[in-house]
């Protein structure tokens, strides 16, 4: 079955945002909120599935879910509220979210966001318009129609990877020689060519080239037992607190009884 991609020329890119705002039309996810942890507006939020980062000397960059082959995120999440599809995009189940965040802390570019200011939270990202593709409403995803220069494409997986290596082969003096995503954390479905380094969209300069949902899932699982632990100790401290806070009443109690009684008995003398 054929892997849908996108595959994003970093030096066609002249951050007009016509991207960014095709996604927030045709997902409705509403105006940009200034959050205080944000670095600036336009970084990603829960209503911004998709933005661009700007570096020096003209470059953009355009960032969002990355759609791994096989997502940390999608091997975490408790409730099964992602999931990988066949086609490639990794979509999500709002009903099903309970709001955990555990594939905000197993992504390795960092990409879920989550709704904080809704009453009942629950993760959003970039799901590459795949209902609207399955449903014949729309040919690609709403970003990659919007782009003026072609900066930003879509297609099969293998195609887009071979029209990656043919533009680094025909003019290497304009490329890095590397597809960013060809084997990161087991490929991703959302590639890069550049003439910049892309390192600093991953949460780590060199990321292993395996899958990491087996090594993410090591640590994720000792997260409820440190709750629990954490729990239970904070129990112990009110238990003990509680315990000291009752004695000090008992004996204030049999203090003033001790003091009425001695008043009785001198009103009697």
């Amino acid at each position: 079955m054929s892997t849908w991609a996108i595959l994003t020329d970093i030096t066609k890119c002249i951050g007009c945002e016509n991207c960014v705002a095709a996604c927030k039309e045709i997902n409705h996810t509403g105006k940009d909120q200034p959050w205080r942890w944000q670095k600036s507006i336009d970084s990603l939020s829960a209503a911004r599935w998709t933005t661009i980062i700007k570096k020096p000397d003209h470059h953009f960059i355009r960032q969002q879910c990355r759609h791994c082959l096989s997502p940390a995120c999608v091997s975490v999440c408790p409730v099964g509220a992602l999931k990988k599809t066949p086609e490639g995009p990794v979509i999500y189940d709002p009903k099903l979210c309970i709001g955990c965040r555990y594939c905000m802390m197993s992504c390795p570019f960092g990409i879920p966001r989550y709704t904080w200011s809704d009453p009942t939270p629950y993760v959003r990202k970039c799901i590459m318009c795949y209902q609207k593709i399955k449903n014949g409403e729309i040919k690609e995803p709403a970003c990659i129609k919007a782009c003026p220069t072609h900066a930003t494409i879509f297609g099969d997986r293998d195609a887009l990877l071979a029209e990656a290596r043919k533009r680094i082969n025909e003019k290497p003096g304009r490329y890095i020689n590397r597809v960013w995503g060809e084997h990161e954390v087991g490929g991703t479905s959302v590639l890069y060519v550049s003439d910049i380094s892309l390192d600093f969209l991953s949460w780590e300069k060199d990321l292993p080239q395996e899958p990491l949902p087996g090594r993410v899932f090591d640590v994720l699982e000792k997260v409820p037992k440190i709750f629990v632990g954490m729990g239970l100790g904070m129990y112990g401290v009110y238990w003990i607190i509680e315990r000291r806070e009752r004695l000090m009443n008992k004996g204030a109690g049999k203090s003033d009884k001790s003091d009425r009684s001695d008043k009785s008995d001198q009103s009697k003398r």
